[in-house]
């Protein structure tokens, strides 16, 4: 779908809302689109319970069901699924397509760097992320003019700058130079736009992230839990600034993050991505997910099932595994690897037996779900959230930009933070860093990113923004002067009346 027909679909936006978790729940909107190739077609229902969009944005409930409608489409299908393990992730050297050799073939394209523009997976990460941009857009245009609860307003905007950054930021990863639309078209001239510079965009994502951290509160109650806070908009910023190489800047928002007494390692590494130990201290910023008995239509994360040990009990479809090239970068005795990795074979730490035949050797354990949450007639793993941010990036981020500015003695001790807690008691492993020589703690720093945040969609963009894409990507294909972006799906140049352009070598 083409920004310009999101838009449309958005100026009558309706919604079917249930804030039955945490109080960011929304059912059924109006907005989810139906992916192509192996989703569920539970979402394709006629809605009952319509809002119509011309008796919308009037009070403070039409502003809270507006908010959570913007979350809960965070956990669709384009923004957690299929889309994001191709462009986010499958280039890596870490993963791989997995499931069966014939199924999802389109996933080698990515892996091998032949893809062309008009593959879907391109069109929907594109589709997703302007859903998120529209949905926040459609917050800051229509909030302001609702009487209700100040504090809360400026709250809710906050939030919507938080969400329309952190989308703005994969698509500029993806992309490079993307259309940024700040407000909803007001007529149908404004719909198509061409492509706008990414340091521009990289600019209004700075701008919408330091305003959100100046209002976001620190924390929340028990019922708004998941929400965007302070703490978030600083450690997205501080990402930014770190793709854009502004070490001093990285420096002092990540300090802030640590100085704030918000934020700690969790003790145990494997069990942090166990549904019981969601939202905890390490964890900055999370998408929100969660089995809903008495609604389905809530229920609809993909995100765990993709990726599930493929012929175990209940299913998975067994896709994004970890290559035998992750496995061999762990330090010997690093308890991350078993952490990380299901074995085929192997009995989890929850007593699930995954069988030691199949299509592939290894999974992704930080997606995992232990085989008794399983409902029939539910996605496996639907109640499994996605851990967008969480404190040992900031640690890393925060000892590469001391290195960067020769705090040598800063830059090791928040990477023995990291490691430390990687180790635990046993003293034999993971011994602490000691080289001082600048060259030699970036490429250790490097490597800590590597094993710590494996599988997390992090290694393919971190890699290219260090300028290691020839090197470690070179063999699989991937070229200089191209490869460092995605092609701009064809469907949305057509669409455009070719008001936008595609990348170099596409």
């Amino acid at each position: 779908m083409s920004l310009s027909n999101v838009n449309k679909i958005m100026k009558s936006i309706t919604y079917k809302i249930n804030l039955k978790k945490l109080g960011l729940y929304a059912g059924f909107v109006s907005l989810m689109i139906l992916p192509s190739a192996c989703q569920d077609s539970f979402l394709d229902t006629d809605p009952q319970g319509k809002q119509a969009g011309v008796v919308f944005w009037q009070n403070e409930s039409d502003a809270t069901k507006a908010v959570n409608a913007m979350y809960a489409n965070l956990r669709g299908w384009t923004n957690t699924a299929f889309a994001p393990i191709a462009v986010e992730s499958i280039g890596s050297d870490e993963t791989e397509k997995g499931s069966s050799a014939s199924d999802a073939t389109f996933f080698n394209t990515y892996d091998q760097f032949t893809v062309g523009s008009t593959d879907g997976q391109l069109t929907d990460f594109w589709k997703g992320q302007y859903q998120n941009i529209n949905y926040a857009n459609q917050v800051m245009d229509n909030i302001p003019a609702i009487t209700m609860d100040a504090t809360l307003k400026e709250r809710y905007l906050a939030e919507a700058k938080f969400v329309r950054a952190y989308s703005y930021f994969r698509l500029v990863r993806a992309f490079g130079d993307v259309p940024l639309r700040l407000t909803v078209p007001a007529g149908t001239e404004e719909y198509n736009i061409p492509r706008t510079a990414k340091a521009e965009v990289y600019a209004a994502i700075e701008k919408d992230l330091t305003e959100a951290a100046a209002t976001l509160p620190a924390s929340y109650g028990a019922t708004d839990i998941g929400r965007a806070t302070k703490g978030a908009a600083m450690s997205l910023h501080a990402k930014v600034s770190m793709y854009q190489q502004k070490w001093q800047q990285v420096f002092d928002l990540t300090t802030q993050v640590m100085s704030s007494g918000r934020y700690s390692l969790f003790s145990n590494y494997e069990q942090l991505f166990r549904i019981q130990n969601e939202n905890v201290p390490e964890s900055i910023f999370e998408i929100q997910n969660e089995l809903v008995l008495e609604n389905k239509d809530a229920s609809n994360s993909q995100y765990s099932q993709v990726q599930g040990t493929r012929g175990s009990v209940g299913g998975g479809w067994g896709f994004h595994v970890p290559t035998q090239a992750l496995v061999d970068s762990y330090e010997e005795g690093d308890p991350r690897k078993d952490a990380t990795i299901i074995f085929r074979g192997e009995t989890t730490p929850e007593g699930d037996f995954i069988p030691t035949v199949g299509d592939n050797p290894r999974y992704n354990q930080k997606s995992y779900v232990p085989f008794s949450l399983y409902v029939s007639g539910f996605n496996e793993g639907a109640q499994q959230n996605v851990r967008v941010l969480r404190y040992s990036d900031v640690l890393l981020m925060n000892a590469e930009a001391a290195n960067n500015l020769g705090k040598t003695t800063e830059a090791l001790a928040s990477l023995e933070m990291v490691r430390a807690r990687a180790r635990g008691t046993n003293t034999k492993i993971l011994p602490k860093v000691t080289v001082t020589e600048k060259a030699a703690l970036q490429t250790a720093i490097w490597h800590e990113r590597q094993v710590e945040l494996a599988l997390e969609y992090d290694r393919y963009f971190d890699v290219i923004r260090q300028g290691r894409g020839t090197e470690v990507f070179g063999p699989k294909g991937w070229k200089a002067n191209k490869n460092e972006v995605w092609p701009i799906p064809q469907t949305e140049i057509d669409l455009s009346g070719n008001s936008l352009t595609q990348n170099p070598g596409y």
